[in-house]
């Protein structure tokens, strides 16, 4: 397997980033996983957009985004052709002190590609009672700081589901660790809004330009009373949930659900790079 590190594509078993890249240090990063469909990377511009919005809210230097793309490319074109791959583009703070302080070295930049494994049609989650703060300084970023999603997954998988759905400050459903939540409320599909304190995520924006879901706040109490509940991602596209925490969703993937699916799959397939 080859990697992309800072301007050099190497075997992976080769591969070296310093031991004081601010990345590594204190998650002092941005970072995209990009679907990849037969070689193909899917919605890639959007996720460039999305790093650079990641880095500028972090203040790390603008990102070169077609260098990153040539990165991609290159990454794409030396490694083996997989039906489904994962491909993470990674983007840190760099060389600099044992501290909060970042150097002045310049930014580090890693591409890596994995093999993907398709998600079932349905999962469970469970909730979880760790508040994302919507007001805090990283609140709809995409960054390498991952250690409350690493614990509350953990959570979920010890309790036989695949994700865990984190509150707002206020009370209200934020996103998963690494998926937005989408719900049917009274016959119409909602999802809650960027203010709510979740992250952009480009299968989201997707989902609410092709699926005409409405975006507002959600208690988390809706999760006990909605019809269907989908979640999705990059990884995940659109997923039916069949189990919230103790609370069976009989019948998953419901009506609205399975349309999603459906007219998601249908664009996709037709422009790789919406």
């Amino acid at each position: 397997m080859k990697v992309w590190v800072n301007g050099m594509l190497t075997d992976a078993a080769d591969a070296r980033i310093s031991v004081f890249d601010h990345g590594l240090t204190v998650g002092d990063g941005v970072f995209e996983t990009v679907k990849v469909v037969d070689g193909q990377p899917f919605a890639l511009t959007r996720h460039l957009r999305r790093l650079a919005h990641s880095a500028r809210g972090l203040g790390l230097p603008e990102p070169d985004l077609e260098r990153v793309r040539r990165a991609c490319a290159d990454v794409l074109a030396a490694n083996e052709r997989t039906p489904l791959g994962r491909l993470r583009i990674t983007y840190t703070g760099g060389v600099s002190p044992l501290g909060s302080e970042r150097g002045d070295s310049g930014p580090s930049l890693i591409v890596a590609l994995a093999p993907l494994q398709p998600h079932p049609a349905t999962t469970a989650i469970v909730t979880v009672p760790w508040p994302r703060n919507e007001r805090g300084a990283t609140a709809g970023l995409k960054t390498t700081s991952y250690a409350e999603n690493v614990i509350a997954l953990a959570r979920a998988r010890a309790q036989g589901a695949s994700e865990a759905i984190f509150p707002n400050t206020q009370g209200n459903v934020c996103e998963g660790t690494g998926s937005n939540i989408f719900l049917v409320l009274d016959g119409r599909l909602v999802t809650p809004p960027l203010s709510a304190g979740c992250l952009a995520g480009v299968t989201r924006d997707l989902v609410i330009a092709w699926c005409g879901a409405e975006e507002r706040d959600v208690p988390m109490s809706a999760l006990k009373e909605a019809k269907e509940i989908f979640l999705a991602s990059t990884t995940r596209d659109v997923q039916a949930v069949h189990r919230v925490d103790d609370r069976e969703l009989p019948g998953a993937p419901g009506p609205v659900t399975a349309k999603a699916m459906k007219v998601f799959a249908q664009h996709a397939a037709e422009d790789p790079d919406p």
